[in-house]
């Protein structure tokens, strides 16, 4: 797999269709009309992409009353992320892309390196997208603990 480049801010946000944590098909066009915090993180059940995810768990009602819809996507399969939506109390979909085509239509799929040892995966960004599907800001290396908090300030509403 290829890396692809990223999608820039004011540039429509990439379309895709996958399949999440309840076996349910979305699709980002359903979300238009509606601010999207898309996020993409390496791995279900790891301690940075845990506490990123229960960073925006925490801060979810908070993201609700903003208007802002959360979806997460990562290359783990469907039921990877039903284990670990149901291990954390996840209430926002999980996306599988094992294939990492959303993640290459996003840029974010590449060469990573860990402890010495070089592979393809995800780099830990999150797109906020607008009512108009264009993307708004894109947070590169999020702050996993204050995840909720960086959404809502990228969209104006902290």
């Amino acid at each position: 797999m290829s890396e692809n480049a990223m999608p820039e801010v004011g540039q429509e946000a990439p379309d895709f269709e996958g399949i999440d944590q309840h076996g349910r098909t979305i699709r980002l066009r359903d979300f238009r009309g509606r601010k999207v915090a898309l996020y993409f993180y390496p791995k279900d059940d790891t301690p940075g992409c845990t506490k990123q995810a229960c960073s925006l768990r925490d801060g979810y009602a908070r993201l609700q009353e903003a208007g802002i819809v959360v979806l997460g996507v990562s290359a783990d399969d469907v039921e990877s992320h039903w284990r670990f939506a149901e291990k954390y109390g996840l209430p926002f979909p999980l996306i599988a892309d094992p294939e990492a085509k959303i993640c290459q239509a996003y840029g974010v799929w590449g060469e990573r390196t860990l402890y010495g040892r070089k592979f393809m995966g995800i780099r830990r960004t999150t797109f906020l997208i607008d009512e108009d599907g264009r993307i708004r800001q894109v947070i590169r290396r999020p702050k996993v603990e204050q995840h909720a908090d960086e959404v809502l300030k990228g969209f104006g509403l902290s």
